[in-house]
């Protein structure tokens, strides 16, 4: 059975990659937005009407925030905390583009998410290794956590 990882292994294994400045600031902005898409993505997903009619708040969006914290409070429960308020704050836009936009956000979503891996491929082709994540697919939840603890420690708390 394999060990289990603590948040500074994950970060650690996940900086490796991440030292050049300019990929560390591409990924400032296409992490949080390949995350927003996911979830807006899994938003358009129809739920199946008797779903709706037994549980009329569910969603794909909810399932996947779900897991992602299970996750995230194993991870690190502090850590959860901050990463919960991002998530709620995806939750939020998602819906008010649901409301207010005049593209699908299934559209929107996806024109995002393929423009902001562009722009993780690059920050990888500048910083000169490959993404994290071909090593390990748990880098995909990683990248988010690590962003959140650079704000933690930006802000003198301990994750």
């Amino acid at each position: 059975m394999a060990e289990k990882k603590s948040a500074d292994q994950w970060f650690a294994d996940y900086g490796e990659s991440h030292q050049h400045q300019a990929n560390e600031l591409i990924h400032w902005v296409c992490v949080p937005v390949i995350f927003f898409c996911v979830l807006g993505l899994l938003w358009c997903v129809p739920v199946p009407e008797a779903w709706q009619e037994r549980v009329p708040w569910f969603s794909w969006t909810l399932l996947a925030m779900a897991a992602a914290m299970m996750f995230y409070v194993r991870l690190s429960p502090r850590l959860s905390a901050g990463l919960l308020c991002f998530m709620a704050i995806c939750y939020w836009g998602i819906a008010t583009l649901d409301l207010l936009a005049h593209w699908p956000v299934g559209k929107i979503c996806a024109v995002a998410f393929v423009l902001a891996w562009i722009g993780q491929f690059i920050g990888h082709r500048i910083e000169g290794r490959r993404p994290s994540f071909l090593k390990d697919l748990v880098f995909l939840l990683i990248g988010p956590a690590w962003l959140m603890s650079m704000v933690y420690k930006k802000l003198g708390q301990r994750y």
